[in-house]
This record gives structure tokens, C-alpha cells and sequence, in this order.
């Protein structure tokens, strides 16, 4: 088993091929990353409830340091920063709001489930790239390589987050929330980029169990731009939403791919 990090500790932490980008072997994918800033940014006694993600580059492949400040403390709801830096160059911000749990209210709404996790058919994963084989895919709709512009597909992932940790729901879920443009793409990838520069997640509770469900969709504007969403759910309903705003383009011989467009 492979995690998607090794420790190596004072904050540092090396990637495994695990965490590698489907355009550029030398580069992370954006989920992995996200899944560890908002592990190292938890509070006790609060939840993580919506993180922000800020993706200043490509994000390499080589060991790193994560830095947290604490924005706002407070024993309700605390705001904190993450920052992974790379070769002394910070490469992703995040924040994240956490939120204390409390009384139950008198109205709960009643889950929604998603439809049930399909049959296993085989040849779920992604041959041939770290992130895609670290994950298996079982889709109901959409499809890699089909362009149809939305997906609905569970997700499990295959590996922890960290050497020697298990895993959480939350970490689940965050490391594929930042595929939902991919999954979901409109326009072929061969030959147009469809790179978020950032990233939302706001969560109502940890994923439960090791399944995420994800229904996403992508719109395109006129004008080179786009929006993708994406509902997260696990068995007993929904947990989630994602959101990315995506910088659109034709692919230029010689110009930048999908990990170096940001």
C-alpha cells in the first residue's frame, strides 16, 4: 500500500507517485495537496466546514513543508491559513473556516441518497499515472475521454493520506473533489486545457465509509472561461459541494500543459 505522503518530520512531507498529475509526472494532482492542507489545519472539538483552496503554480512533486497560522481562534468557529511551500516557493494557500458542533436543532433535513454504488466491471482506475491508479472510479454517467460536459461517478480511495495515519472521511473527500472539472470536462483535453486556478469545498459532514459520490457538471462562457460544481454524497446522502473556476483554452503547440497553465 502507498500512501499519497511520507512523513518526514519538523512539517515536511515527501509525495509519492500517488499524488502524481496526468499532464506532467513531475507535478501534483490538486487533490492530495487540498486533503493535506485541511488535514494539518484541524482544530479539536471544531469540523472543517469549507476550505479555499489558492493553486499559485504548479505544485511539484518533491518534498515539502506545510505552514499553518490560526487567523481567527475561537472555541465556536476558528478561520486558519495552510501553506505548502516547495523549493522555498509557496505553491498553494488555503483556508479553512472550522465550526463546533452543537445541540440538534428542531428541524434536520431528511438525506438524500445518491444512487447505489454500481457493479464492479473492472478497469475503474487511470493505467499509467500515479492519482488515477491511487483511486477507483465506477461511473453512471459520463466516462473518461467522453466530453459530455457532466459525470456522476463514486470514488474510492485506494491509499491513506499519510504514512502510518488512517485515513478520514474528511480527507476522502477532499482528495477528489479538485477532479470534478476533469471528470466532467466538455472539450477534449488532447486539445483544450480547462485549468481551475482554484478551489471550494463547503462540507456538512466528514464522508462516512470509504465511497464519495460525486455528480459534477461544467458550464463554458463565450469568452474562454468556466464554472464547474459538483455535489459530494456517501451512502447515507449528501455531505458536500464543490466549485472551481476554470481558465479555458485551446492547447498551442509547445504551450503549457494542464499541471503548468496555472
Amino acid at each position: 500500500m502507498t500512501a499519497f505522503y511520507l512523513p518526514l518530520g519538523d512539517d515536511r512531507y515527501e509525495p509519492t507517485t500517488s499524488t502524481e498529475s496526468p499532464w506532467d509526472s513531475r507535478m501534483q494532482h490538486g487533490g492530495p495537496p487540498a486533503a493535506l492542507l485541511g488535514h494539518r489545519m484541524s482544530q479539536d472539538g471544531l469540523r472543517l466546514t469549507r476550505i479555499s483552496l489558492d493553486f499559485l503554480g504548479p505544485i511539484p512533486r518533491k518534498p515539502l513543508s506545510i505552514e499553518v497560522t490560526t487567523l481567527k481562534p475561537g472555541r465556536l468557529t476558528a478561520l486558519v491559513e495552510a501553506r505548502m511551500v516547495v523549493d522555498g516557493r509557496t505553491a498553494v494557500v488555503a483556508r479553512g473556516w472550522h465550526i463546533a458542533a452543537g445541540p440538534k436543532p428542531p428541524v434536520v433535513t431528511p438525506p438524500v441518497t445518491p444512487p447505489p454504488v454500481p457493479a464492479d466491471a473492472g478497469g475503474h482506475g487511470l493505467p499509467g499515472w500515479g492519482y488515477g491508479d491511487a483511486i477507483e472510479w465506477r461511473f453512471r454517467e459520463g466516462g473518461f475521454g467522453r466530453y459530455a460536459g457532466h459525470a456522476d461517478v463514486w470514488t474510492r480511495v485506494r491509499h491513506p493520506l499519510i504514512e502510518g495515519e488512517e485515513i478520514t472521511g474528511t480527507a476522502r473527500a477532499l482528495i477528489v473533489a479538485d477532479s470534478a472539472n476533469g471528470l466532467s470536462a466538455a472539450l477534449d483535453m488532447g486539445t483544450w486545457l480547462s485549468i481551475p486556478p482554484g478551489m471550494t469545498t463547503t462540507l456538512l459532514r466528514p464522508a462516512d465509509g470509504e465511497w464519495v459520490h460525486l455528480r459534477c457538471r461544467t458550464e463554458l462562457t463565450g469568452d474562454g472561461l468556466g464554472l464547474c460544481t459538483a455535489e459530494l454524497a456517501d451512502e447515507g446522502g449528501r455531505i458536500g459541494v464543490v466549485s472551481q473556476p476554470l481558465l479555458v483554452r485551446q492547447r498551442q503547440p509547445g504551450g503549457p500543459t494542464g499541471a503548468t497553465a496555472r
